[in-house]
Formats: structure tokens, sequence, C-alpha cells
């Protein structure tokens, strides 16, 4: 395997980068240990969030620089790519700021005499595997609040994003950390193996796909090794009731084409209430036609291509094999290269292999729900549980279906709405753990327990 620059947009290879050796490796690894042995315990929770808030404002001093990283590797619209490394840049703030509360101890009331309290610290060196399509954001949400607790950082970025690797990895060098306290691997899937295996490494993050979380948590598990996955999503987009179809159409496109439709948490299937259906089929199809494809590189561009032609190919077989088996094409489905027409699917029932896959591009499939219960059936028929998002002006009914659907997050009447503050994260095969906010910095922590009588 090598890391390489592939413009999905054009074709070209601009750039290949090699694997590390097994003794870069090795390096590596050692000096994150050393750093966290001798520079960690020398530096408090205040100075060490001090050099995050830096990495925080060198994201947002870069931020062209970086965003036109990301539209070359992964063909991001920049605009976006622009607002992604500055949601980087608040959440590296957020944790600065809050670093002193998510590391204090926190008393416990004893039944009997004395006093004990919970002293958290941090676990030690850390690996995260990283995916290509938020390659500042994930990082931020893994790398931001471990520095600050006092873990050290090895990140294995995606194979195609060695440049925005390399860029984050030096912002952390200009911000004042140690060589060792975050290193950038171009490591092979045989090399990071090997360092879940060493026994200086004490946990690791991935957010990826299912495949791959499946296979880092077994060589995890063998090694005895806390992880935290954030694998895929296939989230439901549920409309109850609405005072404003118009504006619920609008933050249905809007949150579907988010990252070209490349997003873990954007919802992907639509379960519409059968008094709305057709108005709702009608109306988000006409929008999502008016949206087409384009350069990347301009920003009045809403929809790039994906991130490769493999990724493309893919999509195009998953729409095909959806029609095989009885959903029908209402809009969309062509394909040029990496880029994908934005596509609308209807009639696929749950036994239609579609109604259970992950579409990464802009491909939605509406569903018709009889009741409330019908589309809540609906919404929990899945392998996945990542996120969820729900339309009603009935606040009860909010409340009610909110506790049934079986997700890691329910959004309701607002899409794009992820703040620094806010736990990520999913259930079912969508993964384990939480990242961002209080939750994210509990997860590589030891929370050791200390009493005296």
């Amino acid at each position: 395997m090598s890391y390489a620059v592939v413009n999905p947009a054009t074709g070209e290879t601009i750039k290949t980068y090699p694997t590390l050796t097994d003794d870069e490796l090795v390096a590596a690894i050692g000096a994150a240990d050393a750093v966290q042995r001798d520079w960690i315990p020398t530096t408090t929770v205040t100075e060490r969030a001090a050099l995050i808030r830096r990495v925080g404002e060198l994201h947002v001093e870069r931020r062209q620089e970086l965003g036109e990283l990301a539209v070359r590797e992964m063909g991001k619209p920049i605009e976006q790519a622009l607002g992604e490394v500055d949601f980087a840049g608040a959440i590296y703030e957020y944790y600065a700021d809050h670093a002193d509360e998510f590391t204090a101890n926190e008393p416990i009331a004893l039944e009997g005499e004395g006093e004990a309290y919970v002293k958290k610290s941090p676990l030690g060196v850390l690996l995260g595997i990283m995916p290509w399509n938020f390659p500042y954001y994930q990082v931020a949400r893994f790398a931001g609040p471990n520095l600050v607790i006092g873990n050290t950082i090895l990140l294995k970025h995606a194979e195609q994003c060695p440049e925005s690797s390399a860029a984050i990895a030096q912002i952390f060098l200009d911000a004042g950390f140690p060589a060792g306290a975050y290193t950038n691997l171009y490591a092979s899937h045989e090399q990071i193996e090997q360092v879940i295996a060493d026994p200086r490494v004490q946990g690791v993050s991935l957010t990826g796909s299912e495949r791959a979380g499946a296979k880092v948590a077994e060589i995890a598990g063998r090694n005895l090794k806390k992880v935290v996955l954030e694998l895929g999503g296939s989230d439901p987009f549920i409309v109850l009731s609405t005072d404003d179809l118009d504006a619920t159409v609008q933050n249905a496109v809007d949150a579907r084409l988010d990252n070209n439709g490349q997003s873990c948490n954007a919802p992907k299937r639509f379960v519409v209430a059968d008094a709305l259906y057709e108005p709702f089929l009608e109306k988000f199809t006409a929008k999502l036609a008016e949206i087409e494809t384009g350069d990347p590189t301009s920003s009045d561009t809403a929809l790039g291509p994906l991130s490769s032609l493999k990724a493309a190919e893919g999509l195009d077989a998953q729409v095909k094999r959806a029609i095989e088996h009885g959903a029908k094409l209402v809009h969309g489905g062509q394909r040029d290269g990496a880029f994908f027409q934005t596509t609308v699917l209807t009639d696929v029932s749950l036994d239609n292999p579609a109604s259970k896959e992950e579409f990464f591009g802009p491909v939605a499939q509406v569903f018709r729900a009889a009741d409330e219960d019908d589309a809540v059936r609906i919404a929990n028929d899945t392998p996945f549980g990542l996120g969820s998002y729900l339309y009603t002006t009935d606040r009860e009914q909010a409340l009610r279906v909110a506790d049934k659907i079986e997700a890691g997050m329910v959004y309701v009447n607002i899409v794009l709405a992820d703040s620094p503050e806010l736990p990520f994260g999913g259930v079912k095969r969508s993964g384990s753990g939480r990242e961002m906010g209080r939750y994210g910095a509990d997860e590589f922590v030891n929370k050791k327990l200390i009493r005296i009588a």
C-alpha cells in the first residue's frame, strides 16, 4: 500500500508518499512513550491546554491552505472544507476552555466516615485511526481532549490524506508540543497491528468502516486494549408533522448532501408520514434535482465528486442492486467518473438489501410510514444506530419518539447541529464509546478511586 494524493475531480495522481519503515515505526512509538514518561509529568493541565488552544488558532490562521488540501485529497467543496477547519479550531478551543473542569477530582459522598474521590489521569500512548471524509474535524475530537489530559498521540490517517495529515502534525509542532507528543504515521495495515499490540500503547480509537472496526476491535481485544469505535450509519430522517414543509425539505436536502453525501451521521433514509409523503417526495426530489455536480474548488459548488473513483463505482453498484431488488429510481442514478448525480429511491422494501446498507454519497431512500409507530419501526429496522432526525410540531410526540429511536443521537427539528460540547457516537453496528464534550474527554483516562479513612 502507499499514501497518495489522487484528485478525485480529475483522476490525477499529484504526489505519493512511502510507507514508513519498521525501524521508523519503532522509533515513533518510542518517541511517544518517552514524551509520555518524561515531558507529560513536567507539565500541568493548564499548560497543555494553552498549547491546544494554539493548535486551534493555527488551524484557523491556516484555514485556506488546509481547506485546499482537503479539496485536492477527497473532493470536498471548498466552502465546506473551510467550515470543517473552523470547526476543528473550535473543538480545540473548547477543550482548552474546559480542561481544568474535565480533569478535576470528583468527590464521592460516602455512606461512612472519611472521604473519597476519583482522580483522573492519563492512560498513556494512544493510537488514532482516522478517515478521509473529515480529515481535520475527526483528528480534533480525538487529539484535542487526550493531549490536554496527558495522553500522547500516534495518528494513522487514511491513505488518501497524506498532505492534510502532515499539515496537522506540523501544526502541533508549531504550537509548541515536543516531537513525539503527536506523531503522524504513514503506516501499513500490518504495521498498525504491531502498534496496537505494543505494550506501550494503551488504547485505540477508530473512525471508519464496519470491517475496519471489527478488525481493530479484534486486535485490541486480543491485546486487552481500550477501544473506541465510530463506524457507519444509515440515519433516519422522520417527518411526522411540520408547519413549514419547504423548510423541512430544505433541511433534508442540506443534511443529505453535506460533504458530498459522505458523512457517517447524515440522514440517508427519509421516513415520512402517509399524509405528507407525496408532497414531501415531490418537493424533495425537485430540490435535489436542482443541484448538479461541479468543480469543488469553486465557492459556488454544493456537490463535488465522491472521494475516489472506487467509491463512486461502489455507490453505482449499490444503486443498481437496489433497483434489481425492486426499488424505484425516481431521480438520478448516473455516474460520471467520480461524480455521482443526486439520486432518489422509493419502494425500498425492508427485505431489499439496500434498506440495511449505508449509501455513502448523494443517494436518498424515501419510505412511507402509516403512523408514528410504523415510522419508528422503519427507522429502527437497520443494523446501524448512529444518529437520527425527527420533525414534528408536537413536543410530547418528539420526546416519545426520540426515546424509542435506537441511536446514539437524536436531533429534533434541526440538522447540521454538531457542536464541541455535544457527545458524538452510536450503538448497534455504529460502534461504541463517545467523542466530543465531557463524555469524549472521559474515554481514555484512568478514573482512579482514592479513599481516605
